[in-house]
C-alpha cells in the first residue's frame, strides 16, 4: 500500500504489531476530563482557556502515558460539531431552563434540590462556554497538545450514551433523534424485573437515520481533525440492534463498519501513518453478535486492530484474556482495560465517618499493579485506562487520582515483587451492565460440608522478595470462621485465620470494612501463585451455613 505523498504503509499484519509496540499505555477520558476539576487544570481561575487542557496533557505525558484517547461526545458532539448537534447549541449563558429538564436523569425530583442542580450545571458548562465564546476547540487544543509532549492523539466515539436516558424529550443531552420513539430499541430489556429497563432503549443502529448520523459525525473526527487513531466505545452503552438480530442484520453492520474502516485507510494513504480503529467492547462476542456486532468478522477481515473488552464501570477482574486471544488469533491487539471502580463491596473511612459502596482506585496502586497484573499474565498486550480521574470528583479529602499511578504499570516484569491487592467482584447492580459483564463468583453461599472454588489471575512472585499471600474472607460480621479451611492452589487445607476489620490496602482513607463485615485473614507462602489463573478453594467444616461476602488478596511484605 502506497500512500499519496510516496511513503509505504505497513501491510496490516505488521501495523497490527506495530500497534502493540507503540501504543501500551493508553489512557481514555471523557468529554468533562478538563472540566470535572477546573480548580486543579487553571488554579489560577478566570475564564477558562486552553491551558487547562495543556496542563492535562503534561500531567499524562509526565505519568508515562503514550496513547491518549480523547472521548468526542456522550448523545450530541460535545466539540463545536459542524455536522451533529452539539451539547450547547441553543444555549444562552445563564439559561436555567436549558439544564432543568436532565435533573430527572440525575435522580433529582424535589424543586430546591433541582433549582442546586441547575446552579451547578450552568457554572460547569459555562466553563465550555467560556471555551466557544474565545474560539477554542478544546477537541482540536487536545491532539495539539499531545503533539507537543509526544503523545499519540487518539479520538473515542461513544456509540450509544444514555445519560439522557430519563427524559428523552426534554434532556439537553440527546439528539433529537432520540426523542422520537421510532429511533430507540424496544427489546434490549429481556426481562420484566429488570431494573430501569429505560436504560436499555438506545438508538437503534437499525434505522438507517442513525447510521448515517453516527457515520456523520465519525467522518468529522477522522477527516476534519488531526488524530491518530479511532475508538467505536461500545460499552456507552452496548446497545446496537435489537436482539436477536438476523444475519440479514449483522451483514447490515459489518458493512456499515467496513465503511468506517474504509474512512481510516484514506486518512493513512492521506498522512503515511497508521490510523487504528477498533473498540471498547464486553467480553462476550456472542452477546455482542447478538446485538449486531460481529466481532469475529471484523477481526478476520482486518476491520479493526485492536479491542479493549472491559465492564462498564467497576473493573474486570476475571477477564478471559487468554480465552480471547486463543479465539481471535493474532490478527487484533486486545488491551486490558482498568476501570475505577474495585467492586460493590462497601468500605469504610473512619476518619471522615464515611462509607463508599465502591472504592475508586485510582487511588491504590496496590490494587492497580494487581489488576494490571492479573490481565498482562493473560496475554494482555497493553493497560487502557478508563475513568481514572473519577476518583478526584466528588472532592473527599484523602481520596485523589494520584496520576504517578499510572507509570510503570504495563510491562509485567516490573510488577513482579511489588505489593499487590487482588479483588473479586461480586454482585450487584450497582454500576454493572448485566449481561454484558462477566458472571460474578462472589457472594456465595456455603452450607455445612460444602466446598467451592473460586479462579482469579495472578502474576508469579520472586521468592527473594520478602513478600507473603494473604487471603482474606468478607463475611457477615455476626459469623465465625473457625471451621472454614481455605485451600490455594491445590495446597494442604489451611484451617488458622486471624480475625480483622481492616482492608488488606488502605484505598486513600477507607481502610477498614463496614460494621456489617468482618475479615479472616489466611496467610500462605507467596510461592504458591503461579502466572495465569489461581484457585482458592474454601470450604465450610460448621455446622451454619456460611455467608460469603467477599475474598480478596494480598501480596505483601511478610510481617
Amino acid at each position: 500500500m502506497t500512500a499519496k505523498n510516496g511513503q509505504h504503509l505497513e501491510p496490516a499484519g505488521t501495523r497490527r504489531q506495530g500497534l502493540a509496540d507503540r501504543h501500551r499505555n493508553l489512557y481514555n477520558a471523557d468529554t468533562c476530563v478538563y472540566f470535572y476539576n477546573p480548580e486543579k487544570w487553571q488554579p489560577e481561575g478566570g475564564p477558562y482557556t486552553a491551558k487547562a487542557v495543556h496542563r492535562y496533557v503534561d500531567t499524562l505525558a509526565d505519568n508515562g502515558i503514550d496513547t491518549f484517547l480523547i472521548n468526542a461526545n456522550a448523545q450530541r458532539a460535545w466539540y463545536p460539531s459542524k455536522v451533529i448537534p452539539g451539547i450547547l447549541d441553543g444555549y444562552v449563558r445563564g439559561d436555567r431552563d436549558y439544564f432543568r429538564g436532565h435533573a430527572v436523569c440525575q435522580g433529582i425530583t424535589d424543586p430546591q434540590e433541582t433549582e442546586a442542580f441547575v446552579d451547578r450545571m450552568i457554572a460547569f458548562m459555562n466553563l465550555y462556554q467560556d471555551l466557544l465564546d474565545a474560539g477554542v476547540d478544546w477537541l482540536a487544543e487536545t491532539h495539539q497538545a499531545c503533539r507537543r509532549r509526544g503523545i499519540s492523539p487518539w479520538v473515542s466515539i461513544r456509540m450509544n450514551d444514555m445519560h439522557g436516558f430519563n427524559n428523552p424529550e426534554g434532556s439537553f443531552f440527546n439528539l433529537p433523534l432520540f426523542k422520537e420513539e421510532r429511533f430507540r430499541l424496544k427489546n434490549s430489556a429481556y426481562s420484566p424485573t429488570m431494573r430501569n429497563p429505560d436504560y436499555r432503549r438506545g438508538l437503534n443502529y437499525e434505522c438507517p437515520e442513525v447510521r448515517d448520523l453516527m457515520f456523520a459525525q465519525i467522518r468529522e473526527v477522522v477527516e476534519d481533525y488531526d488524530f491518530e487513531g479511532l475508538e467505536l466505545d461500545w460499552l456507552r452503552n452496548p446497545l446496537c440492534c435489537e436482539p436477536n438480530a438476523s444475519a440479514e442484520t449483522v451483514a447490515m453492520m459489518t458493512d456499515w463498519f467496513r465503511g468506517i474502516r474504509e474512512l481510516t485507510r484514506r486518512r493513512e494513504e492521506a498522512t503515511g501513518k497508521p490510523f487504528p480503529l477498533g473498540m471498547r467492547i464486553p467480553y462476550n462476542l456472542n452477546t455482542l453478535l447478538s446485538i449486531g456486532i460481529d466481532v469475529r468478522t471484523l477481526v478476520r477481515e482486518g476491520i479493526v486492530d485492536f479491542l479493549a473488552p472491559s465492564f462498564f464501570w467497576r473493573t474486570s477482574w476475571d477477564m478471559p484474556h487468554d480465552d480471547l486471544k486463543a479465539e481471535l488469533g493474532n490478527g487484533v491487539t486486545i488491551y486490558g482495560v482498568i476501570e475505577d471502580g474495585a467492586n460493590a463491596l462497601p468500605t469504610y473511612a473512619p476518619e471522615l465517618d464515611r462509607t463508599m459502596e465502591i472504592r475508586y482506585i485510582s487511588a491504590s496502586r496496590p490494587i492497580l499493579a494487581a489488576n494490571a497484573a492479573g490481565k498482562l499474565v493473560l496475554g494482555a498486550e497493553g493497560i487502557y485506562w478508563f475513568n481514572f480521574y473519577c476518583t478526584d470528583q466528588p472532592r473527599i479529602p484523602g481520596l485523589t487520582s494520584h496520576y504517578p499511578n499510572l507509570r510503570n504499570i504495563e510491562p509485567l516484569q516490573p510488577l513482579r515483587g511489588e505489593p499487590k491487592h487482588y479483588v473479586f467482584g461480586n454482585q450487584s447492580g450497582l454500576l454493572s451492565h448485566i449481561p454484558f459483564e462477566t458472571p460474578p463468583q462472589v457472594p456465595a453461599i456455603l452450607e455445612p460440608g460444602w466446598r467451592q472454588a473460586f479462579r482469579m489471575p495472578m502474576c508469579a512472585e520472586p521468592a527473594e522478595a520478602g513478600l507473603e499471600l494473604v487471603v482474606q474472607l468478607v463475611v457477615q460480621a455476626d459469623e465465625e470462621c473457625r471451621f472454614v479451611p481455605v485451600m490455594f492452589n491445590g495446597c494442604w487445607p489451611k484451617l488458622e485465620n486471624e480475625r480483622t476489620e481492616r482492608l488488606l490496602f488502605p484505598c486513600g482513607p477507607l481502610t477498614h470494612h463496614v460494621p456489617a463485615h468482618a475479615g479472616f485473614n489466611y496467610t500462605f507462602p507467596v510461592s504458591l501463585v503461579r502466572d495465569g489463573w489461581n484457585e482458592v478453594v474454601v470450604e465450610n467444616g460448621g455446622e451454619q451455613p456460611l455467608r460469603l461476602v467477599c475474598i480478596e488478596l494480598a501480596v505483601r511484605r511478610r510481617e
